[in-house]
C-alpha cells in the first residue's frame, strides 16, 4: 500500500481513457490481490470526475465480484444514470483484463440544512497517544509480523483502542481504532471522502473474527470482502484523528457481517456496513501458504 500521502493521492488521481472511462494504478505492495479499500476509493474518484462541484456523495453501495490483481491497472467505467435538481446518481464498473471485478452505485446531492442528530460512540475513547499501533496487536493475533502491517499501511497511522476480545463475557463483537493519514491533506471534501472510504475497509471484516479463536492469516482462513456500503453524513477530515467504532452483529454461513461509524472531534462523519467471506477450511484442504496475502 502507499507509504505516503502523495503516493495515495497519485493512485486516486485516475487517468482519463476517453468517454467516461478512467484508469487506476496500484502502489508497490506485497499483496497479490487488490486492496478493497483502494478499489472503492478509486471508483468514488471515477464517479466524482463526472459530477459537478456542487454535489457530494451521501451514499454508495458496492459489490466485489472477483479479486483484482496488483500486477495490472484497473479501468473504471462510469454510467451517468441520473442528474436531477438536487441529486445525481452514478454507476461504476471496474474491469481488469476484460472482466468485471467490482460494481458500485453512488448517490450525490447538493448540501442543505435539515434535521440533525447523531448516535454517540460505543464508549468514551482512550486518546490516540495512549493507544498502541494496531500493527502491534495484529502481529500478536496472526502469523504476519508487525513489519508486514507497517509496510502495507504506511500511509495510515492506525491505533488500537479496545475490543470485546479483552472481555469474553461481552455480548457484542466489537473493535475500536483511531486512524488518520500520516500527513496533511488539502481541503477538498471529496478527497477526504475517498480516503475515508479507503480506510473503512482496513479492519471492518476482521471484527467478525474477534469472538473466535482463529488466526485470520492462517492458510485455513479464506477472507474476502463481498459487499461494502457507506453513508457520508457530515464532512470530516481524514488527516486528523478519526475514531472507527465497529461492531459485528452476526457471523454465519461462512459470512461475517460488520458495521462501523467514523467520528472526528465527536462528529459522526460516516457509517458503513460490510459483509465478507470468513470461511474456515478443513486442515486437509488448506493451502501450504497464504496465497491471497502474497
Amino acid at each position: 500500500m502507499p507509504q505516503g500521502v502523495d503516493e495515495l493521492l497519485d493512485i486516486l488521481t485516475l487517468e482519463p481513457r476517453g468517454g467516461l472511462v478512467f484508469r487506476g494504478q496500484h502502489p508497490a505492495t506485497h499483496m497479490q490481490r487488490s486492496f478493497g479499500g483502494q478499489v472503492l476509493a478509486q471508483a468514488l474518484s471515477a464517479a466524482y470526475a463526472t459530477i459537478g462541484d456542487d454535489r457530494l456523495c451521501h451514499s454508495l453501495s458496492s459489490y466485489f465480484l472477483r479479486p483484482g490483481v496488483t500486477s495490472a491497472p484497473i479501468d473504471y467505467h462510469v454510467t451517468a444514470t441520473r442528474d436531477g435538481r438536487g441529486f445525481s446518481t452514478r454507476r461504476v464498473v471496474a474491469t481488469q483484463a476484460g472482466r468485471d471485478i467490482f460494481v458500485m452505485s453512488g448517490s450525490f446531492k447538493t448540501p442543505e440544512v435539515g434535521l440533525d442528530h447523531q448516535l454517540a460512540p460505543y464508549a468514551p475513547p482512550i486518546p490516540p497517544d495512549q493507544c498502541p499501533p494496531l500493527a502491534e496487536i495484529l502481529a500478536r493475533r496472526s502469523r504476519a509480523g508487525r513489519q508486514h502491517w507497517e509496510d502495507e499501511w504506511g500511509v495510515l497511522d492506525v491505533r488500537y483502542v479496545d475490543s470485546s476480545l479483552a472481555n469474553p463475557l461481552e455480548a457484542t463483537a466489537r473493535m475500536t481504532v483511531w486512524v488518520k493519514t500520516v500527513d496533511s491533506l488539502g481541503d477538498d471534501p471529496r478527497v477526504h471522502q475517498e480516503i475515508l472510504a479507503y480506510a473503512s475497509d482496513l479492519t471492518i471484516l476482521a471484527v467478525a473474527t474477534v469472538p473466535h479463536d482463529i488466526d485470520f492469516y492462517s492458510p485455513r482462513m479464506q477472507m474476502a470482502t463481498i459487499n461494502h456500503t457507506m453513508w457520508f453524513h457530515r464532512p470530516i477530515r481524514a488527516d486528523g484523528w478519526v475514531l472507527y467504532d465497529q461492531q459485528s452483529p452476526s457471523a454465519s454461513n461462512g459470512l461475517g457481517f460488520s458495521t462501523g461509524r467514523l467520528y472526528a472531534g465527536g462528529v459522526l462523519g460516516a457509517s458503513c456496513a460490510q459483509e465478507g467471506l470468513i470461511r474456515v477450511l478443513p486442515e486437509d484442504e488448506a493451502p501450504e501458504d497464504i496465497t491471497w496475502l502474497k
